[in-house]
């Protein structure tokens, strides 16, 4: 089975009376009943208000792919979690950041820029899909539409991805790095722009579909679970034979 970790603040959710109204049981929940309906992922929860976050030693140990939404809170995510989830991607751990994770600690602390872009409240969003023959572009069309979402406008402080698999254009004329990738140590990392809180974005086939993807292309692939380490190499063979004829 892989295993899945779901992480969200839960704040908009239980104080904002509209955003309840679209996800009365919290973002996590939506994409946790989507999953669920995939035979071979089995699914975590963890939120902020949890015993450390949700993301303890053992939870992070049973993880193979961690989602990360946050908006609100990203400084109230404690130092230590971030080290140790990071320590996990570095380990092979697959992080898949959406929407407004793109500012938390954990993006910051694996990518190393500000990660700042434009923004606005409310346009219309088109998906393009500019690289099909990418794993998390499997099944999706040449483009899809989201009639209301946050615009995100480039520039976006990032590195250079590994991919750019989605483009997003909107209805202002700005475009944006919308689905991108890219690897710290053994990890596999997914930045996933669409996901605005107020809007119902994580009930679309397309969105849900890609998240799914994401999640089987992130999967480790020979996770270390030891801390790397220097490691000294042996002697070269002229060096052994020169020590031997002494």
């Amino acid at each position: 089975m892989l295993k899945v970790t779901i992480w969200n603040e839960y704040i908009h959710e239980r104080e904002d009376e509209h955003i309840k109204k679209i996800y009365p049981k919290g973002i996590h929940d939506c994409i946790a009943e989507f999953l669920g309906r995939e035979k071979d992922i089995e699914i975590q929860i963890a939120t902020l208000d949890m015993y450390e976050h949700g993301l303890t030693e053992e939870v992070l140990m049973n993880t193979d792919v961690l989602i990360w939404w946050g908006h609100r809170a990203h400084e109230k995510v404690e130092d230590v979690i971030v080290d140790r989830v990071k320590k996990r991607v570095l380990q092979g751990m697959g992080l898949i950041a959406l929407h407004s994770a793109h500012h938390s600690k954990i993006m910051k602390e694996l990518l190393g820029t500000t990660l700042n872009l434009r923004w606005r409240h409310g346009d219309r969003e088109r998906v393009w899909c500019i690289d099909h023959s990418h794993p998390i572009a499997e099944g999706l069309p040449d483009y899809f539409e989201l009639e209301n979402e946050e615009m995100y406008g480039e520039a976006f402080d990032i590195p250079k991805p590994d991919d750019v698999i989605f483009l997003g254009w909107f209805a202002g004329g700005e475009v944006f790095r919308s689905g991108c990738t890219f690897t710290r140590g053994k990890g596999k990392i997914f930045y996933f722009q669409p996901g605005h809180e107020e809007y119902p974005i994580y009930y679309k086939p397309e969105i849900q579909k890609i998240i799914t993807n994401a999640i089987r292309w992130a999967k480790p692939i020979n996770m270390n679970n030891a801390p790397l380490e220097c490691i000294g190499m042996p002697p070269k063979p002229e060096e052994l034979l020169e020590k031997n004829f002494q």
